[in-house]
C-alpha cells in the first residue's frame, strides 16, 4: 500500500529527544522556547506561543481576541469539526459563506451574504496547505475587526509573498498527519503584543507568575519532548515543501486529461504547501467517489475522503441554536465528490508513476 500520509523521524528527532530526557526538563521549557522562536521566523511575526494541540489554539486565540457570547464568526463549512468546536465553546454563533470552487478556502464574494452588525470574526480556513484568499477577505469585511486564520493545514504558504497565520491571529496543528508534527501540539501566531500575552496566561492556568493568578485559564502547555519533535523538522522543512510541490506537480500533470477528474489548482499569488492533494470526482465520472476509493485501496493506493459532510451537517450542529446552516452550494458539492491522493513528501517518481497509473486505470482513461 502506498499510504496517503508517512510519518518518519531520524537521527537529528531522536538526538533532540534524547537530549530533552537528559536534561530533565521534559514539560515546557528552553525547547518549547526554541519552536516558538523558529516557527515565528517561518511566519514572519513576532510571536508564536506553543499550546496542546490544534483545537485550543484556535479556542485560546478567540479569547483573546474577545470573541463570545452575542458574537457571530463567519467561517467556512469545509472544514474540521474543530473549527466550529472551539467557536462554539467560546459562546460564539457561527455563520457559513461559500467556498471558492477551485481552492476549496473561503470565497470573499460570498461572505457579504451573511455579515451583519453581529459579525465579530472572520475565521478563514487555509484548507489543505493553500492560503485563502487574505486581502480580498478583510476588503469585503472591512468593518469586520478580527480575522483568526485555521492555519492547522497550512504551514509555511503564503499569499501575495507573505505567510499565512501572518493577516490576523494564526492557528497552526502539529497533529501526527501535519507536514510539521509534533503527534499533537498547536500554535498561536501574531503580532498582537496583547493578544499573545494573553494567550500565554490562558495556556498556563492564567498564571504570569507561580501562583499569581491574572485571569481564569486553562492547562494548554506543549512539552518540550513534543516540542523536540517540532524543531528537528523546522530545519529541513523548506525541501519537504519543495518535494510536496514537485509530486502534486507530477500528479496533475499526469492526472490532467482524465474525464471526471478534477486536478487541484493554486491561484495565482498564493502558494501552496499541499497538506492534502485533493481531486474531484464530477457527476459525469465514469464511476463515483466512494468507487473510486474503493477500487484504489484495492489497488494498494491510500486515498481518503477529507470532508465527506459539510461541518454543520451531524445532528449535534444541526440542531445547535448556534449554529446556522447558511445556503453553500458549491460546499455541499464538494462534500459531495472530493477525494485526497498521496502527495508526501516521501514518495518516490516510481510512486508517483503507480498513483498516476493506478488512478487512469481506475477512471478508464
Amino acid at each position: 500500500m502506498i499510504p496517503i500520509t508517512s510519518v518518519e523521524f531520524g537521527e537529528e528527532t531522536e538526538k533532540l529527544v534524547l537530549e530533552v530526557l537528559r536534561s530533565g526538563m521534559i514539560a515546557q521549557g528552553p525547547m518549547v522556547a526554541r519552536f516558538e522562536r523558529e516557527f515565528a521566523e517561518l511566519c514572519g511575526v513576532r510571536h508564536a506561543i506553543a499550546v496542546s494541540n490544534g483545537t485550543v489554539s484556535l479556542l485560546a486565540a478567540l479569547q483573546a481576541c474577545g470573541i463570545g457570547p452575542g458574537d457571530e464568526v463567519v467561517t467556512s463549512p469545509f472544514t474540521f469539526v474543530a473549527t466550529l468546536n472551539a467557536a462554539i465553546h467560546v459562546g460564539a454563533t457561527i455563520r457559513f459563506a461559500d467556498i471558492e470552487p477551485d481552492t476549496f478556502c473561503l470565497d470573499p464574494g460570498a461572505i457579504g451574504a451573511v455579515l451583519n452588525d453581529r459579525t465579530a470574526a472572520l475565521l478563514p480556513v487555509h484548507l489543505f496547505g493553500q492560503g485563502a484568499d487574505v486581502p480580498a477577505l478583510r476588503s469585503a469585511a472591512s468593518g469586520v475587526g478580527v480575522m483568526i486564520e485555521d492555519a492547522a493545514q497550512a504551514h509555511g504558504a503564503t499569499v501575495d509573498g507573505r505567510a499565512v497565520g501572518s493577516f490576523g491571529v494564526g492557528s497552526f496543528s502539529f497533529y501526527a498527519t501535519k507536514n510539521i508534527t509534533t503527534g499533537e501540539g498547536g500554535m498561536v501566531t501574531t503580532d498582537d503584543d496583547s493578544v499573545a500575552d494573553t494567550v500565554r496566561l490562558l495556556a498556563n492556568q492564567g498564571m504570569r507568575q507561580r501562583y499569581q493568578y491574572e485571569l481564569p485559564g486553562y492547562n494548554l502547555r506543549l512539552t518540550d519532548l513534543q516540542a523536540a519533535v517540532g524543531v528537528s523538522q523546522m530545519g529541513g522543512y523548506g525541501e519537504v515543501i519543495r518535494q510536496r510541490q514537485a509530486n502534486a506537480a507530477a500528479l496533475s500533470a499526469g492526472l490532467a486529461d482524465v474525464a471526471g477528474l478534477v486536478t487541484p489548482a493554486v491561484r495565482e499569488g498564493r502558494t501552496h504547501v499541499w497538506h492534502q492533494y485533493t481531486v474531484r470526482v464530477t457527476d459525469d465520472a465514469p464511476l463515483g467517489r466512494e468507487a473510486l476509493v474503493e477500487r484504489l485501496h484495492a489497488e494498494g493506493i491510500g486515498a481518503g475522503v477529507y470532508y465527506p459532510r459539510l461541518a454543520w451537517d451531524y445532528a449535534c450542529f444541526a440542531d445547535h441554536p448556534r449554529v446556522v446552516a447558511d445556503p453553500t452550494p458549491f460546499a455541499l458539492t464538494a462534500a459531495r465528490q472530493v477525494v485526497s491522493l498521496p502527495v508526501h513528501a516521501r514518495l518516490t517518481d516510481s510512486n508517483i508513476d503507480e498513483i498516476v497509473a493506478k488512478v487512469r486505470a481506475v477512471m478508464h482513461a
